[in-house]
């Protein structure tokens, strides 16, 4: 069976490639070149089919497509660049799956498709935390990265083509620890359901060759035994880091406007039998990684601390309202909130901007205080 996989060097992509080729599949990988592809593609030198292009590419899709029978879609451009560039999202995530569909359907034998969507589709679920797919698509406000993955399943849905959609919960890997400021966007109290990548993988790989996915829609996340609240999640992880528990203040963290919950994966359970780890496993396996880096953790504890605060724009703001509203009573402080709220970022670019206007001021004055001086020493001499 041949199966193209788009999206294969990313970190899902690498868990369903190894899983594909484990199972003696012919797999070709749809990719863009670049400096770090070609080195993660060395490690598969004479395993794959590589097709490099770029899913914008009407020529470079429609090559890549032929003569496969199934395709795997995970190519997408995912947040915090998503909602930055909501242009190349658009693009990519929308665009290149409809270029996609429009090159299966000029195949003599049409391959099927494979397309992961996100639980982002489904909003903020504080107050609601069990997902089934079957609930309403709402995502929350400013998450353009949802709104192209519901935009996506639309027209994979109206395409016509033999498809299984798979909204992917909250992916775990040892390979990925970085924090990056999407972390402070989670409100604390939100319920999440991990899901290893390799489990994710082994999903998708699953996928392939079972006769019941085809047409239906799935959740996929790690079950029961992945269950956590984030604000439990990150105290876990920060003492395995060395930090300790309730490292980052709440302020730090959105109170709304999220995604993630617990999710119904009894169907996608019982048809591709994924569910290997436990959050507990995750957790071993991560203490495994940072073993080593531990040791040296204290030491710049309040470092971490510091850079990691200042890629919270909710900590920036609470510093901010702080520091403004800190003088007035308790209902006047309630006003300024709620009107700083409104108006903070126009309030911000403001002070920026009387910050480097001060500045100049005060050069201005310097330089004619030495220009003052200077015609002064000259009518004395």
């Amino acid at each position: 069976m041949n199966i193209l996989l788009t999206g294969a060097f990313g970190n899902v992509g690498l868990s369903t490639l190894k899983e594909l080729l484990y199972k003696g599949l012919n797999v070709r990988v749809f990719e863009v070149y670049n400096r770090k592809n070609r080195k993660v593609a060395k490690k598969f030198k004479n395993k794959i089919d590589i097709v490099w292009g770029d899913l914008r590419s009407k020529e470079d899709v429609e090559s890549a497509v032929k003569e496969q029978d199934v395709i795997i879609h995970l190519a997408a451009i995912i947040p915090p660049l998503a909602d930055d560039n909501t242009s190349l999202a658009d693009a990519v995530n929308v665009g290149g799956t409809k270029n996609l569909l429009n090159a299966i359907k000029n195949q003599v034998k049409k391959p099927k498709l494979i397309f992961t969507s996100s639980i982002a589709v489904y909003g903020d679920r504080l107050d609601n935390p069990m997902i089934k797919t079957t609930d309403i698509l709402a995502p929350s406000r400013g998450d353009y990265y949802a709104l192209t993955k519901i935009n996506a399943e639309k027209l994979i849905r109206d395409s016509g083509v033999d498809f299984a959609i798979f909204r992917l919960t909250y992916i775990t890997s040892v390979n990925k620890l970085n924090m990056d400021p999407l972390m402070f966007h989670m409100p604390l109290d939100t319920s999440i359901e991990i899901c290893d990548t390799k489990d994710v993988g082994l999903a998708l790989a699953n996928a392939v060759e079972s006769d019941g996915v085809w047409g239906d829609t799935f959740n996929i996340a790690g079950g029961d035994r992945c269950r956590i609240t984030y604000r439990e999640y990150l105290n876990d992880m920060m003492e395995i880091f060395g930090l300790g528990p309730n490292f980052l203040p709440k302020e730090g963290f959105a109170v709304k406007d999220f995604h993630c919950g617990f999710c119904d994966t009894q169907k996608s359970e019982n048809l591709l039998h994924y569910q290997r780890h436990t959050l507990n496993d995750y957790y071993k396996e991560v203490e495994k990684k940072v073993r080593t880096k531990r040791r040296f953790v204290p030491m710049v504890k309040w470092i971490i601390r510091l850079n990691l605060l200042k890629k919270s724009e909710f900590y920036k703001r609470f510093r901010f309202f702080k520091k403004k509203a800190g003088a007035f009573t308790v209902s006047e402080n309630k006003l300024i909130r709620k009107i700083l709220s409104t108006n903070f970022d126009r309030i911000e670019l403001l002070e920026r901007k009387i910050e480097t206007l001060e500045e100049l001021t005060s050069n201005l004055v310097e330089k004619r205080s030495d220009l003052t001086t200077i015609n002064q020493t000259q009518s004395l001499s």
